[in-house]
């Protein structure tokens, strides 16, 4: 599909494109660079332009959203008085006095259309659109201040991405400082030196990703780069061009740009000739020598442990005895079959069975494609999780045999739960995670009947304007969701579903909130993970507890 042509058209502070609207797969998109409270003027502006071309699709904000302006203004925003007038996704805090305003470090929402994105991380529009972000500035020192970034996160992000099948590049990258020696080989960037001024990190992180589209602030000024290119010529085959853009602050006395508009089409729905095409104007790639010179010298160190991430396991021994894919003993076949190889995880997993960073005292059952294990913070002591040993993203995502697995760890937790005068609940949700987890909760038979559970499910959704819709009972989610789809999944015991396609912005404690509800478990305070973690030793002992528990129903062990 070709890429159609932006049509730009200056004016005093902004970029305006002749016409407006998203046709076909084409997102039409607003990006600004420091806000620093100025939202009326910022929102203003954007109305202006909206009534004159039409509507954007969405607005991207880098830099400094908040300024050390009063509150006042963003009070009305907050409390609903005023809207922004577009959906707008916007960078974390870069100085300690605005990191009061990004309370969650895996992003929400600010106020209505206003998302924090997160710390860091990728963000895929319902279109295919991919938009990588990285919140803060540059620190090489530990601990790493809560607005800055580190080379642990650029790792992290980086290898997340290039890990992935066929990766080629990335739509846009935001980020708040410039890339150091964006300016090489390019156009003047004026009073910047870009040999000085800018993150190293960040020039490192480009030129593996290779966004088509970069933009950054912080600078105070405007900058459009020419385009560079991201293959060697005569030596690699033809990549898309990149196009670095610098964004002024919001209101600014010299009325220097800070919007900037443009329509792109998802780099996975384009022709592969039409992707590649060079612009006449293009020039070298700024960073080349810079990151050949860094490959030489210290390598950026491998991430430790994501703070955000909920759940550690390991597998440094057999936790009991296993059968082997034909339901007999592995050793009893002097010609063992040669086990398919794991989809690997597109950078370090916390779910991956296999990974060196996982907690083994959690695993309490293990299959041949799957494995049970205790909940960190759990909403109750047998909260159990079923997890792929391979890397899966989401059940969509799962092979056959996978599938085949998940289903019999179902059906014998509900017998389990049975026994103990239990029914059990499960839910996915397949958006701001990189590993399938399948949350399993057992509920009491004496507190509640199943169809109160699906009518706080129900409740609670519409409560907070979610589609929550009951799907047939025998019905794929692989019928509904496509890969790479965000969504949210309910199964109750009855084999109801109910399913929410997520098209923006989803409350990420949702599934615990409604059970944690007075009207199932009546655990309110039980409602987010990170206010139930426990010790290690009480985790031992739990763990401990279910294995014996659940052995007598367990499938994996040997009759």
């Amino acid at each position: 599909m070709a890429l159609p042509k932006t049509e730009i058209i200056p004016c005093d502070n902004c970029y305006e494109r002749g016409s407006a609207g998203s046709y076909g797969s084409t997102r039409i998109c607003l990006a600004c660079g420091d806000v620093e409270g100025k939202f009326d003027v910022l929102f203003n502006r954007v109305r202006t332009i909206q009534k004159k071309s039409g509507n954007f699709d969405l607005l991207l904000c880098v830099g400094n959203f908040f300024g050390s302006t009063p509150d006042a203004e963003w009070e009305e925003y907050k409390t609903g008085i005023k809207k922004a007038p577009i959906q707008t996704y916007v960078l974390g805090a870069n100085n300690q006095e605005t990191v009061k305003y990004f309370q969650d470090v895996d992003g929400c929402e600010l106020a209505e259309n206003i998302t924090y994105l997160g710390r860091k991380g990728v963000f895929i529009g319902s279109s295919g659109l991919q938009i990588v972000y990285l919140s803060g500035t540059e620190s090489l020192n530990e601990p790493v201040p809560g607005y800055s970034f580190s080379p642990k996160d650029v790792f992290s992000l980086r290898t997340t991405l290039w890990s992935t099948s066929q990766f080629k590049g990335v739509d846009i990258l935001l980020t708040s400082p410039w890339p150091k020696y964006v300016g090489n080989f390019g156009n003047s960037s004026g009073e910047v030196d870009t040999k000085k001024c800018g993150s190293a990190l960040i020039s490192s992180l480009a030129t593996g990703l290779k966004p088509r589209y970069h933009f950054a602030a912080l600078e105070k000024t405007y900058y459009e780069r020419l385009p560079y290119r991201n293959h060697i010529i005569l030596q690699e085959n033809a990549q898309h061009a990149t196009r670095f853009i610098a964004l002024a602050n919001v209101g600014n006395p010299e009325k220097k740009k800070y919007l900037y508009a443009f329509s792109i089409v998802p780099m996975k729905l384009m022709d592969v000739a039409e992707l590649v095409k060079q612009p006449p104007d293009v020039t070298e790639n700024p960073y080349r020598k810079f990151v050949k010179q860094a490959s030489l010298g210290k390598q950026i160190p491998a991430p430790e442990e994501d703070s955000a991430c909920q759940f550690f396991f390991d597998l440094n021994e057999k936790q009991g005895r296993k059968r082997s894919s034909t339901g007999r003993d592995s050793k009893s076949s002097p010609h063992p079959k040669q086990p398919r190889k794991l989809p690997q995880p597109p950078g370090p997993c916390w779910f991956c069975l296999a990974s060196p960073e996982v907690e083994k005292h959690l695993v309490v059952s293990i299959g041949t494609h799957c494995y049970l294990a205790l909940a960190k913070g759990g909403l109750s002591d047998d909260h159990v999780l079923i997890l792929p040993i391979g890397h899966y993203q989401s059940v969509v995502e799962l092979s056959a045999e996978v599938v085949e697995e998940v289903e019999q760890y179902k059906a014998t937790l509900r017998r389990f739960f049975k026994s103990q005068g239990k029914r059990c609940i499960l839910f996915e949700r397949n958006y701001k995670s990189h590993h399938l987890q399948l949350q399993v909760i057992p509920v009491p038979l004496s507190r509640c009947a199943t169809d109160d559970i699906k009518d706080a499910f129900i409740t609670q959704a519409q409560e907070q304007q979610i589609e929550l819709l009951e799907i047939p009972e025998h019905s794929d989610i692989k019928q509904i969701a496509q890969p790479g789809a965000a969504y949210f999944y309910v199964e109750l015991d009855t084999g109801e579903k109910l399913f929410h396609r997520i098209k923006k912005n989803f409350p990420l404690q949702f599934g615990r909130e409604v059970l944690a509800s007075e009207a199932i478990l009546n655990i309110p305070d039980k409602s987010d993970w990170r206010q139930c973690q426990i010790s290690k030793e009480e985790e031992e002992t739990l763990a401990r507890h279910f294995r014996k528990d659940f052995e007598p129903f367990d499938f994996t062990l040997d009759d």
